[in-house]
């Protein structure tokens, strides 16, 4: 496996969706390396995308986001689920694509079918949010033998608050894998 470098992610944010397809989230933790295979993301493309949490501006929670990219912007929902994001783009553009699922690699026994039930399979919580996705024990990487995929575009998930935004097509999966969160 390579891990990806930051020019990686300091790029358009809807290419870094599309090119995250495929690639191996790694998490250790504890002595335990867990890896999945990234095969649904979601692009949000900064303050000026309502279904964006930049859309509200510069926040506590969301200064990450508007941080520099290759970091993980990791934040809570409904009380009880953890959400990673893959901050993209220049610093202060606040964009970031969303991992919605991963096919279980290496020690994941738990289902990987959405963005909290991902988190929690790969022990994924708050205390890595800010984390660099260039440095140790938490990363993104090209394994060492790529697949091609068929890249499924589709309106995203759960956002329908945000008008027009929601009908975009910004979520992209890998045609036919059984792990994808919502067909």
């Amino acid at each position: 496996m390579r891990k990806l470098p930051r020019a990686f992610y300091d790029r358009d944010t809807i290419a870094v969706a599309r090119d995250l397809l495929g690639k191996y989230l790694v998490h250790i933790s504890r002595g335990v390396e867990r890896i999945g295979r990234i095969v649904e993301t979601e692009a949000y493309l900064g303050p000026h995308d309502l279904a964006a949490h930049s859309a509200r501006g510069l926040t506590e929670r969301t200064q990450v986001m508007f941080g520099p990219p290759g970091h993980a912007y990791v934040y809570m929902i409904y009380g009880m689920y953890f959400c990673m994001n893959v901050v993209t783009e220049r610093k202060g553009h606040a964009s970031a694509v969303l991992l919605r699922a991963v096919e279980p690699v290496t020690n994941i026994g738990e289902r990987t079918q959405g963005p909290g039930l991902l988190c929690r399979a790969m022990r994924i919580d708050k205390r890595l949010n800010g984390h660099d996705l260039t440095g140790k024990n938490f990363y993104i990487a090209t394994p060492a033998k790529s697949e091609p995929v068929v890249i499924v575009k589709r309106p995203r998930v759960g956002v329908d608050y945000a008008g027009r935004w929601a009908r975009r097509h910004l979520r992209f999966y890998i045609k036919g894998n059984p792990f994808v969160s919502k067909r």
